[in-house]
């Protein structure tokens, strides 16, 4: 589970080659994105068809469970898929056999499955749109990839995975200045960078960098203005948000005009700016790991979220009292 582009794809691609390479499976690894799915392309390309299953079938086609046959498939956005197709996946998980679309003798197919998804699935099952049963049967194992934002310590060294990945594809190995790494690395860990779009952000992020640099050389230049690219782009995308970036926090509404008045200015900036980015944050954990991102790196087991609760319980102060603009 996870937002778009947190890497889920990426995730159960190196799950698949672990599992190839201790002899673990032997077929193909499988992807598809429920989302492209519609009407009677949907089925077929799943479950196959048979010749003249319907208008433009011209031939037989084996479908993407058959071809993961000692494999493993990859559904994406698997809330996305339909409730007939729902129904018939069920049946192909649980007896590994099914009916190709106008077929009238079922085909077996060995496959795995991982599924992934941006929605929540227990929500979607409460409001008819996700199979119950079908939930219940995949759900054996769940895991939750943050966005990029909650995950700052992956930042870095995906930065160096991608300028290798450019460098091979473009035959000119690009590297950062210093000042230029240490200013672009500032403003990707900061609240000023949600990365909405998490990975596939950054890697155009990287693109347009190593594009432009000289000489295979990022200097401080280009990554001014990459910043000032991205800055423009999530405000577009949601100039709410923006909007509460750039508002001041009253704290005497929080603490009481007395409370607010005997807090030392630098207290009150720092406190100020922590509750700002915790109002952008679903989570205390989600908070911690931002607020943290940098000395939680040196803890064998960081414990963002305590960190974050003990430091607001010394003004008087919950997640739960804060992190409500209301």
């Amino acid at each position: 589970m996870g937002p778009t582009g947190a890497g889920k794809s990426f995730l159960a691609r190196r799950v698949y080659e672990l599992k190839k390479a201790r002899h673990q499976i032997s077929g193909k690894f499988v992807e598809i994105n429920c989302a492209t799915l519609h009407g009677d392309g949907a089925g077929s390309t799943l479950f196959g068809h048979i010749k003249g299953a319907f208008t433009g079938a011209a031939s037989d086609r084996p479908g993407l469970l058959r071809s993961a046959n000692k494999g493993l498939l990859f559904l994406d956005e698997i809330g996305e898929l339909g409730l007939d197709e729902q129904a018939m996946l069920l049946k192909a998980v649980e007896e590994k056999r099914f009916l190709p679309l106008g077929g009238d003798s079922e085909v077996a197919s060995d496959f795995q499955l991982m599924a992934g998804t941006n929605r929540d699935l227990g929500q979607e099952v409460a409001a008819g749109r996700f199979r119950e049963d079908l939930y219940a049967r995949i759900n054996l194992w769940s895991y939750e990839l943050p966005g990029l934002a909650q995950r700052a310590e992956d930042i870095e060294p995906n930065l160096d995975y991608l300028l290798a990945q450019f460098g091979q594809e473009n035959g000119q190995m690009v590297r950062f200045n210093r000042e230029a790494r240490e200013q672009y690395m500032r403003f990707a860990r900061s609240p000023e960078a949600p990365w909405r779009g998490n990975f596939r952000d950054l890697s155009a992020s990287v693109t347009r960098m190593a594009t432009l640099a000289d000489s295979g050389r990022i200097n401080d230049a280009i990554v001014t203005q990459e910043v000032a690219r991205l800055t423009r782009l999530w405000q577009h995308a949601n100039p709410a948000q923006n909007a509460l970036r750039s508002s001041e926090i009253e704290l005497a509404q929080i603490l009481g005009e007395d409370g607010a008045a005997q807090l030392d200015l630098f207290d009150a900036m720092q406190l100020q700016s922590v509750i700002q980015l915790c109002r952008q944050c679903k989570t205390l954990s989600d908070a911690g790991r931002k607020l943290y991102a940098v000395s939680r790196s040196g803890k064998e087991k960081p414990n963002d979220a305590d960190r974050l609760k003990k430091y607001l319980a010394k003004f008087g102060l919950s997640w739960d009292r804060i992190s409500d603009p209301a």
